[in-house]
């Protein structure tokens, strides 16, 4: 394998963990804010602000992030 093939295998490597990591950022932001909506609008139909809405976001941005560390643990082979 010769240098240029070496340097263009790195830079996608690179490019696909950016990638990455940036399309786990969008999942968690959607997530977060889809729950935060329906949290607010189950509030407003039981009368109970801001229970469902705290509790709800809070679930999305938990359950985000242990998916994402379980999918950052599952590509590093240590499972």
């Amino acid at each position: 394998m010769n240098a240029a093939t070496q340097k263009t295998g790195t830079n996608l490597n690179s490019l696909h963990g950016i990638m990455t990591i940036s399309a786990w950022g969008f999942v968690i932001v959607i997530a977060s804010f889809l729950f935060l909506y329906l949290g607010y609008r189950l509030d407003q139909w039981l009368g109970t602000a801001p229970n469902f809405m705290f509790g709800l976001f809070f679930l999305a941005i938990v359950t985000t992030i242990g998916r994402l560390y379980r999918e950052a643990w599952i590509r590093r082979g240590t499972r």
